[in-house]
């Protein structure tokens, strides 16, 4: 995969250009990777606490990695702890719970995993499911399989970003929208 051009966004009053990445001949995705953009982390931050404002709810989750420092930083602002689901299992992490998905970066499968802690933290509350971009609504789905069997009730999905079918994506508290580019 490599990158061709780029395209232009303006989200929670930041610019920025977004690399485009081919994943198949016909077919380029806009990258949003949001890791050492402390400004554009805040921003982000800021503009969704402001979304939820009428949302209620306990915690906040997101699946591993890029999506980290904004579940942290929501964090932050809203005063609720977050739980980061885990892509690969550790020790430390007791008796998981666990779900696949299918990266549309990588087209592999992904194994979403929630540690033995996170389950106690979040078992009868209300989460808030936090990506940077939804595109296929893979991982989405994954997040919400392993917080029904940790029962847990999801009260929003939340993102900097959609991508795709815009209309696919009408129920995501979300600060923009970008295409799929087809050639």
């Amino acid at each position: 995969m490599t990158f061709h051009g780029s395209h232009p966004l303006e989200i929670a009053g930041l610019k920025r250009e977004l690399p485009l990445l081919e994943l198949s001949p016909d077919l380029r995705i806009a990258v949003l990777n949001i890791l050492g953009d402390t400004e554009l982390v805040e921003a982000c931050a800021t503009a969704l606490k402001d979304k939820l404002a009428e949302t209620d709810y306990d915690v906040i989750i997101t699946a591993e990695a890029k999506s980290i420092p904004l579940a942290y930083a929501l964090s932050v602002h809203t005063s609720k702890p977050y739980a980061v689901l885990r892509k690969s299992y550790k020790a430390y992490m007791g008796v998981p719970l666990s779900a696949e998905t299918l990266s549309i970066t990588t087209g592999k499968p992904q194994t979403l995993i929630l540690d033995e802690k996170d389950q106690a933290l979040i078992k009868g509350k209300k989460v808030v499911l936090v990506d940077d971009v939804i595109s296929t609504g893979s991982t989405l789905k994954g997040m919400r399989e392993l917080m029904q069997k940790a029962k847990a009730e999801v009260v929003a999905d939340v993102a900097i970003l959609t991508e795709g079918d815009q209309e696919k994506w009408a129920d995501v508290i979300s600060l923009g929208h970008i295409p799929l580019f087809r050639d």
